[in-house]
């Protein structure tokens, strides 16, 4: 997991050989984003899925992973309160992995809490178990869905 501002995503495009192009694409955002829905940016390969939601207490988010994907989850306004847990520890799974969906819930607790405010990302890879979308207000943010 990385938690960093976007004036840093520089340091990490050597991690993946889209990442370059997923940090240019947040660095170009337009003025007034998407409230919500998906872009296909590179086919399936580089994916963008805007929300806008209001919230949950940390009680009511649960842990998630992917196999597929990559998460770059980009604060665009608010914060973002984000659980964090390594899969190898995570030993309650709500059902089997979604491999149509990309997505496996948890029951477990997350390990740390970061919270991500406008301006900044996590990098959420295959082994992070991540809980999103905790906070006291609206979150509009922008995910970044990397294929492996």
């Amino acid at each position: 997991m990385i938690l960093d501002t976007l004036d840093n995503s520089h340091r990490y495009t050597a991690l993946h050989p889209m990442f370059e192009r997923a940090f240019a694409y947040l660095h170009h955002l337009p003025v007034q984003p998407p409230q919500s829905g998906r872009i296909n940016l590179v086919g399936e390969h580089l994916v963008a899925i805007y929300s806008a939601v209001h919230g949950r207490a940390r009680e009511a988010a649960q842990l998630e992973c992917h196999r597929r994907y990559i998460d770059i989850q980009y604060v665009i306004a608010g914060s973002d309160e984000m659980g964090w847990a390594p899969l190898q520890a995570c030993r309650q799974p709500v059902a089997a992995f979604n491999s149509e969906k990309d997505i496996q819930f948890f029951h477990d607790t997350p390990h740390s809490w970061v919270t991500a405010r406008a301006g900044s990302f996590c990098v959420f890879f295959p082994e992070d178990a991540h809980a999103p979308l905790v906070s006291d207000g609206l979150i509009h943010k922008v995910v970044l869905k990397i294929e492996v």
